[in-house]
C-alpha cells in the first residue's frame, strides 16, 4: 500500500468537512467512526493535492462521503493553532490497537513515516456543506466502522478539535442564515412555511413566534408561492413554496453577498 507520505499532497494542510443535514426537526451532522479499538469519531476530511484548489478538494471529500456533486458548500474557517496536531489521538489510538500494528514506529518503516507526516501540526480548513439528506447515501472509507447522522445535539467526543469546528460551523451558518438563504439547501424542492419555521428552530435551537416568522421570510423576497398542500381539509391546506432560483440568482450577484 502507497504511503500517504510519499502522496503529492501539500504537506501539513488539510480539509475538514462539515456535513449537515436536517431531518425529523434535528439539524443533524455525518459523523464516520474509525475501526479500530476505541471509540474515535472524526468529521469527514482529507488532504489537498499540489495541483488541487481547496475547494475542489472539499467537493471531493463530501462526494465520496455523500454520493452527491450538487451540494453547497462554504468555506467558514482556518484552524492555525501552533499546537494543534494529531499527535495525542494518533498515540492513543495505537496504544490500543498495539496487536494490529507489527512495529509501526520502527525507523525507516512506511507506517513512521506516516506516523511523522500525520503528526506534525496542520493547518486545516474548515468547510461546512448543506444537503437534503433524502439524496445521499452515506459511504464509508476502509478505515470506517461505520458513518452515521448524529443530532447536533448530541454529537459523539470526537478527536482533537472536530466538535470545536462544528460549533463554529453552526455559529457561521446561524449568522449569515438569512443573508445567504442557506437554509433551503436542506429542504425538498417544495416545501410549506411551517416546514420553513421547523428547520429554522432547529438551527437556532429556540422557538419563533408563529405570526411574526412567516413575515420575516417572505421578506427574503426569494420564494415562490405555488398551489396548496392537499391535507384532506381544503380550507386549511397551507401553501407550498419554493426556491425561486432566478431571484436567488441575483441575490447572489448583487453587494449584499459581497465578502
Amino acid at each position: 500500500m502507497e504511503s500517504v507520505s510519499d502522496k503529492n499532497y501539500i504537506e501539513q494542510v488539510s480539509v475538514e468537512c462539515v456535513i449537515l443535514g436536517y431531518q425529523n426537526r434535528q439539524l443533524k451532522v455525518l459523523v464516520p467512526k474509525l475501526s479500530f479499538k476505541g471509540d474515535f469519531w472524526g468529521l469527514p476530511g482529507g488532504f489537498v493535492y499540489q495541483d488541487e484548489d481547496t475547494d475542489d478538494a472539499a467537493r471531493r471529500i463530501l462526494y465520496a462521503r455523500t454520493g452527491i456533486r450538487d451540494v453547497y458548500l462554504e468555506q467558514f474557517q482556518v484552524m492555525g493553532k501552533a499546537d494543534r496536531n494529531s499527535r495525542a489521538f494518533l498515540d492513543r489510538m495505537l496504544e490500543l490497537n498495539a496487536d494490529l500494528f507489527n512495529n509501526p514506529l520502527a525507523e525507516g518503516e512506511p507506517s513512521r513515516r506516516d506516523y511523522d507526516w500525520f503528526t506534525r501540526r496542520f493547518i486545516s480548513i474548515g468547510y461546512y456543506a448543506l444537503v437534503d439528506m433524502n439524496q445521499v447515501v452515506s459511504q464509508k472509507t476502509d478505515l470506517d466502522a461505520s458513518i452515521e447522522w448524529y443530532p447536533i445535539q448530541e454529537l459523539p467526543q470526537m478527536i482533537m478539535d472536530h466538535n470545536q469546528i462544528v460549533k463554529n460551523a453552526l455559529k457561521t451558518l446561524r449568522l449569515t442564515l438569512d443573508q445567504k438563504l442557506t437554509a433551503f439547501h436542506m429542504l425538498p424542492e417544495t416545501f410549506t412555511m411551517q416546514e420553513i419555521q421547523d428547520l429554522y428552530e432547529a438551527i437556532f435551537d429556540k422557538r419563533f413566534a408563529q405570526n411574526n416568522f412567516p413575515k420575516r421570510i417572505l421578506r427574503l423576497n426569494a420564494l415562490e408561492r405555488l398551489e396548496k398542500k392537499y391535507t384532506g381539509a381544503a380550507n386549511k391546506a397551507p401553501y407550498l413554496y419554493r426556491l425561486d432560483k432566478k431571484r436567488y440568482n441575483q441575490l447572489l450577484s448583487e453587494d449584499l453577498f459581497a465578502e
